[in-house]
């Protein structure tokens, strides 16, 4: 600044201000879990939520058993931007801009209480947006204690030696006209999914680090990678380092919906489905900031969340230093990698992304029997300037043994086949995926197990008894062959005798 520079102090209108910070869109799930962090930064070890309905009236508090607060901490705690996010803090810290309890707060009710409790003594502050609506002047003008009426909505924090209850009263946000009671409850439901989700790590194990619960009601972790399940795929865990600290990053494929019972699909699919839940899951300490975004990465554009890509989530674990490399706004809901790591980045979604198209194509089952073998296909993908056309593999011992034998029918066999290639309902298969969010069932998915072996045994007598190949050698070429690569139990029940063969 010039020293010559006239200065003019220029304060925003309190009213004014809190109303426009009430539209940076929290939801009611991402509001209380900024709350939760608060509580999680405190040391509290139990968080209880309580939704309470009575209409218009409805209420909703926060309970922890932190440290608590000294009147002089809640007052600062209370107050907007007293916190500089350019300070350094606690590598376990989870907040940034010392705004969120108060925006998050904002986003949904009119009435804001605070009460804490530390060293046997009781201190409570609120912020009222009425009253300063009602104010002459552009005062921030907290309140002393809880609002006429509201006092038994304290009383819980009477049990506890130290913690913090926070109250929303007058939820404007949350009871807008036409909500009912049910709304309430899926709006529960829908709060206890989100949780779940953000904080599931500190929730997971035999000795919890925080325990949760809604209504009395403990909130059970749910993981985004189905870590204890055996089907799924996890890569090596990878560290890049950066100017802002370590990041580090881990890919899983999950299990096939015909791994997973009807119960740990529905489970897995996550707070949003299976689509939506695709992609990066960016934590810092612990605490999910983002679930399911590919981070605006792909090659020449941004990937988008496909169907084929469903199985696809990447943990990654950025430090609390890195947030304004990562673009980390307010509500804890946006990330953007840096530059620097976009590429390494990019490689290693790219692998994930393919490794889990290829276990949904396939349903789940293996797409390779072992090192150097590789499974002979029906069908094979020509790409060419216009497209991708589809193309029957010639090859393929089942269609290579018809024409060998097809004489004189040859022709007509080959002009067949290009019938069939000509006109796939790739449209229709592409509509049914989508609207199906599976794939069709194909290689004898759920034929009864004597259809399948009927038609592999005909396969397998034209290799023996017509083409003379020995028993041991048709079955290790059945076994990479598509579809019967799916079937090897079967496979090695075929006979070695050919006249058993032969009487089968």
């Amino acid at each position: 600044m010039n020293s010559s520079d006239r200065m003019r102090h220029a304060p925003p209108k309190a009213g004014a201000m809190i109303e426009a910070l009430r539209g940076l869109g929290y939801s009611t799930a991402t509001a209380l879990a900024d709350i939760i962090d608060n509580s999680i930064a405190a040391d509290g070890k139990n968080v209880d939520l309580e939704f309470f309905w009575d209409g218009q009236l409805s209420t909703v508090t926060i309970l922890d058993d932190g440290m608590g607060m000294n009147a002089a901490e809640l007052d600062l705690a209370m107050r907007l931007g007293e916190k500089n996010p350019l300070d350094v803090r606690n590598p376990s810290d989870l907040g940034r801009f010392g705004l969120g309890l108060k925006t998050a707060s904002f986003s949904q009710c009119r009435r804001l209480t605070v009460a804490s409790r530390k060293d046997g003594r009781t201190d409570c502050l609120r912020w009222d947006l009425d009253v300063l609506a009602s104010s002459e002047d552009d005062g921030w003008y907290m309140l002393e204690g809880p609002a006429k009426g509201s006092e038994h909505r304290l009383q819980a924090l009477n049990d506890k030696q130290h913690g913090t209850l926070v109250l929303w009263e007058l939820n404007d946000r949350i009871v807008a006209p036409g909500f009912r009671e049910q709304d309430f409850l899926d709006l529960i439901d829908k709060v206890e999914r989100h949780l779940a989700m953000v904080f599931h790590r500190f929730l997971a194990g035999t000795q919890p680090s925080l325990l949760l619960s809604i209504n009395g009601r403990p909130i059970v972790p749910w993981d985004p990678f189905l870590t204890a399940n055996p089907a799924t795929w996890s890569s090596p865990i990878a560290h890049f380092f950066t100017a802002s600290g370590q990041v580090e990053a881990q890919g899983h494929v999950l299990p096939h919906k015909d791994r997973l019972n009807p119960g740990s699909h529905e489970t897995a699919a996550g707070p949003d489905g299976w689509t939506a839940q695709q992609g990066f899951y960016v934590y810092r300490n612990e605490r999910l900031l983002l679930a399911g975004s590919w981070l605006g990465l792909g090659r020449g554009r941004s990937w988008t969340k496909e169907e084929a890509h469903r199985l696809a989530r990447i943990r990654l674990d950025i430090p609390n230093t890195a947030d304004s490399d990562w673009k980390i706004d307010i509500r804890k809901s946006t990330a953007r990698p840096p530059v620097a790591l976009r590429k390494q980045l990019t490689r290693l979604a790219e692998d994930i992304r393919e490794r889990a198209r290829r276990v949904f194509a396939h349903r789940g089952k293996a797409v390779a029997v072992g090192v150097n073998k590789t499974i002979v296909e029906a069908w094979r993908a020509e790409h060419f300037n216009g497209g991708i056309r589809y193309k029957i593999e010639h090859t393929h011992p089942a269609i290579k043994s018809v024409l060998e034998d097809a004489g004189p029918l040859k022709a007509e066999i080959i002009t067949m086949l290009r019938i069939i290639e000509e006109t796939i309902p790739v449209q229709r298969i592409w509509l049914d995926t989508a609207e199906a969010r599976e794939t069709p069932r194909t290689g004898f998915a759920e034929v009864p197990t004597a259809e399948v072996r009927n038609v592999l045994l005909t396969l397998y007598r034209n290799m023996v008894l017509r083409k003379g190949m020995s028993a041991h050698r048709a079955r290790e070429q059945l076994l990479t062959t598509e579809p019967f690569d799916n079937y090897p139990e079967i496979v090695h029940t075929l006979p070695d005798d050919p006249e058993e063969l032969q009487q089968d």
